[in-house]
């Protein structure tokens, strides 16, 4: 690091979380300032109003500015939201057998994967180097010194649609800051929440956002795997809303204080207090069991564990029960959550806490803040090395445009 410095910014469709961070040489790291509010002008990760959104933004870093007694110009910049994509390039070349793999070897089938990417109408978010193979054989994370006949590197590509980023880049422009780096929440998330033996030997990160689940598999030690879902914490509000007649506020703090993944006898027996839509006034309050409550949140919380079944399964991860999986961001502080993921899932599931960062403030260590805990963890430690050419897919090798260039070069 540069700049002892960090500042993160995690612009998300239920909340804009600002922290900033100091940076020692040996990259020890002091949290000093947090902002957050709720987010306006944003859903399901997409900017959907700039003015509404950049307020929050602005109102974020000014708090997490005044607590930490700093001034910031830049930030990390989290990108979520079901637009977002990965894809996996393989490089490889042959080896000379008479020599073990060195680092000229290693250099060049880097930037053979590095040298064109095609990311289409995207914003590269992540260029990511996995784990080496010789000979197509088990992953190697240092091939020097090995004898074989080929040398081969997975590369993992993030990306998030061009006009989409766009909104986004806007709405953090206007708030008169500039991107350092970008990542992909459930990544940072990652970062924050797995232990090293999690990221080493497989593990699956799952964020629950307010309009997102973010879904990241590690091993290895690197991200293998990035998808998201278009469902959140925000859905199972809105359920509550419609199944109940009640406002948007009073249904958040009925699922946060009363309400629960699965139902038992006992909810039948308890009563809680509902709030008709527009009837704030204690006299028109409403008593009904909590079982009514229950009842329309156990429906959606399956639907999203079903989905990110699904995910899970195109990740590889069918029929592996031993496979971990850990539960993170706002939506998974639902009491019951991880049993109800685990029936689902088949596989081991626990809640996830920031523990990556020494002596975090009390008021940090929340499954909220991990996101944001893990982009400073990410700008502290990020090692990727980012494409010499990046390919637009209207202007790839194949592409008409590209075609009259080369004619007009050839010709001229």
């Amino acid at each position: 690091m540069n700049h002892p410095i960090v500042a993160a910014l995690d612009v998300g469709s239920s909340k804009v979380c600002c922290i900033i961070a100091h940076i020692n040489k040996d990259k020890k790291i002091k949290i000093v300032g947090c902002g957050y509010n709720a987010s306006k002008g944003i859903k399901n990760g997409v900017i959907t109003n700039i003015n509404d959104a950049t307020y929050s933004v602005c109102s974020a870093v000014e708090a997490a500015e005044q607590n930490a007694h700093e001034r910031i110009n830049s930030v990390i910049l989290n990108v979520s939201g079901d637009k977002t994509t990965a894809e996996l390039h393989k490089s490889s070349i042959p080896l000379k057998r008479s020599r073990p793999i060195n680092d000229v070897d290693i250099n060049k089938v880097m930037e053979k994967g590095l040298s064109k990417i095609n990311i289409g109408k995207n914003e590269l978010i992540h260029c990511l180097l996995t784990n080496y193979k010789i000979d197509n054989g088990e992953d190697v994370k240092d091939p020097r010194n090995i004898y074989g006949d080929e040398l081969s590197v997975n590369i993992l590509l993030g990306m998030y649609p061009n006009i989409l980023y766009k909104n986004l880049s806007t709405v953090v422009e206007e708030a008169h800051l500039a991107i350092d780096s970008k990542v992909l929440s459930a990544y940072a998330s990652g970062l924050a929440c797995l232990v090293e033996d999690e990221r080493e030997y497989g593990a699956t990160i799952i964020d629950i956002g307010g309009g997102t689940t973010s879904i990241t598999t590690f091993k290895g030690g690197f991200p293998v795997k990035f998808s998201t879902l278009p469902v959140g914490g925000i859905n199972v509000t809105r359920d509550i809303v419609y199944g109940l007649n009640t406002s948007f506020e009073h249904a958040e703090d009925l699922k946060i204080l009363r309400g629960c993944a699965f139902g038992i006898e006992q909810d039948k027996r308890e009563i809680i207090s509902v709030y008709p839509m527009g009837e704030e006034d204690d006299n028109n309050i409403k008593q009904m069991h909590r079982s009514d409550l229950i009842d329309i949140i156990v429906p959606r919380i399956e639907e999203i564990f079903a989905l990110v079944a699904r995910k899970l399964d195109a990740h590889g991860l069918h029929n592996q029960p031993k496979h971990r999986v850990v539960l993170t961001g706002g939506g998974s502080l639902l009491p019951g959550i991880c049993n109800i993921a685990h029936l689902i899932l088949d596989k081991q599931v626990r809640l996830g806490y920031p523990r990556n960062i020494p002596d975090l403030p009390e008021n940090l260590n929340s499954p909220v803040f991990s996101t944001a805990l893990g982009m400073i963890l990410f700008a502290t430690n990020n090692i990727e090395r980012k494409p010499k050419k990046i390919v637009n897919s209207s202007m790839g090798e194949g592409g008409k445009l590209a075609k009259i260039f080369n004619w007009i070069r050839q010709n001229s």
